[in-house]
């Protein structure tokens, strides 16, 4: 479902009268579109004394032939370490240059009155950030730390989703946390948080481990990250689903969908317009779990990526809903989830360096009013996260979590006028998603190049404003 609002907001008359109203003016964000590069625009980068990921930091961006400035102005040569760390310092100026991106390095900030580097970089060129623009601070996680460095690192979340509220025009504000020996895992997620594949992603916190899948540092190709794998999408056949499937098989994944008879020609269309495979089957049933891992074992070899995101609704307060209501809602949304994943483990059909991504729900982090078996649900798609990160890592795989918020679907389109406003204008950026912005989150997860990103949960939700 479009959103009315945001086409007046941006149309001539509406940039006129939504100002003189004090109505919001929620920005058109700039999305991916296949061939662009990963960021269109100058990015300025800077560093705290002491950090460790110049030299990663410098690879990536040369990668992605990005426009690298520092403090001094652009570097013709963004090659290594030793042409970009004696330039990355405090900025005190840029000129007239606008930049896409602000990247800072604070790994090296070890004490809180260090934490005066955040000020001294960003304030002078917070507003030169560019519509759509980014803002990505990293860091290393704080529990891997003690003491002051551990209080510093920590502050750092604070900073990012506070910087995320105040940006506006469609800019977004990130944290990525990198542990030390993980320094060439970033590639990825870099590329990720800068391009328009982020759009929706702000206010959030992502982990970088050294983890089991260390090769996943070998050269990716970034148009086609996924060339070679097979993904096992679940709800495939419309909505947030349809577009993970089109997504993926973008990224050049034969993409298996999976839905319930009812949906199965919606199903089919969708998986003969991307070139994939389709299964009908009720994912609740007793025996599905075992009947899938056959079929994928049998038909492909098994399966490199397993998107579990079919999930219903049965929306009632506590005191009105059927004992059959929360059972329909808890067995689609995560006990099947829950026994696929424990059978594609056991019967060895996930592929080495496979991922696995969960569908949770915003509901399931801040809870939802009418939904308490949809949010217990959710809540428990990021509890199999935890509980299955160490047997897929043991198996050299990923196991991580979208929890998106307000998405334009047709379920939220079913919402009632102004709770669907307030929905759309309660977060940082002003509006709603769209499924795409789910299915480019998964994307990355998914990517042969994210083999360190374990065990995250990343909102999908524009830094909503309600809620953890």
């Amino acid at each position: 479902m479009s959103d009315t609002y945001l086409k007046f907001a941006n149309s001539f008359l509406g940039k006129q009268v939504a100002p003189k109203l004090g109505l919001p003016q929620p920005p058109v964000l700039k999305r991916y579109v296949p061939g662009q590069k990963a960021v269109d625009g100058a990015v300025l980068v800077g560093q705290a004394a002491g950090g460790r990921l110049a030299g990663a930091i410098a690879a990536t961006l040369k990668s992605a032939d990005a426009q690298v400035w520092t403090a001094e102005g652009p570097l013709r040569d963004a090659a290594g370490e030793a042409d970009l760390a004696p330039k990355i310092y405090a900025a005190d100026t840029a000129g007239d240059q606008r930049f896409q991106a602000l990247v800072f390095d604070a790994t090296g900030i070890a004490h809180p009155d260090e934490l005066q580097a955040l000020h001294a970089f960003f304030k002078p060129v917070a507003r030169k950030l560019r519509p759509s623009g980014r803002l990505i601070v990293l860091g290393t996680p704080p529990e891997s730390l003690t003491a002051g460095a551990r209080v510093s690192q920590r502050a750092l979340e604070g900073f990012t989703r506070s910087a995320g509220k105040e940006l506006g025009k469609g800019a977004t504000s990130n944290l990525v946390y990198v542990a030390e020996g993980a320094e060439d895992q970033i590639e990825s997620t870099l590329r990720f948080f800068l391009s328009p594949k982020s759009a929706f992603v702000s206010g959030q916190v992502v982990r970088i481990g050294v983890g089991s899948s260390k090769a996943s540092a070998a050269k990716v190709d970034w148009e086609k990250p996924l060339a070679g794998k097979v993904a096992l999408v679940t709800g495939a056949s419309r909505g947030i689903g349809e577009a993970i499937a089109e997504t993926l098989a973008r990224d050049g994944a034969h993409v298996v969908g999976l839905d319930i008879e009812p949906l199965a020609d919606d199903l089919k269309t969708v998986t003969d317009r991307i070139g994939g495979s389709a299964i009908t089957l009720d994912v609740t049933a007793e025996d599905a779990p075992k009947q899938l891992a056959e079929q994928l074992k049998k038909e492909h070899g098994g399966v490199d990526i397993v998107v579990h995101n079919a999930g219903i609704t049965r929306d009632k307060r506590l005191a009105n809903m059927k004992p059959e209501v929360w059972d329909q809602v808890i067995a689609v949304n995560l006990i099947a989830p829950d026994r696929i994943t424990y059978a594609l483990l056991q019967g060895k059909v996930l592929n080495t360096g496979g991922r696995v991504i969960g569908v949770a729900s915003i509901a399931g982090i801040a809870g939802n009013n009418g939904q308490t078996n949809y949010a217990t649900s959710k809540a428990g798609v990021i509890g199999l996260v935890d509980a299955f990160a160490d047997d897929i890592a043991k198996a050299g795989g990923t196991i991580n979590a979208v929890a998106p918020g307000f998405i334009e679907t047709q379920m939220t389109a079913a919402i009632p006028l102004g709770i669907r406003e307030a929905g759309r204008r309660l977060s940082s950026l002003g509006q709603g998603g769209l499924p795409v912005d789910v299915a480019e989150t998964i994307a990355w997860y998914a990517s042969a190049g994210s083999g360190a990103v374990q065990g995250n949960v990343v909102r999908v939700c524009g830094q909503s404003l309600i809620g953890a």
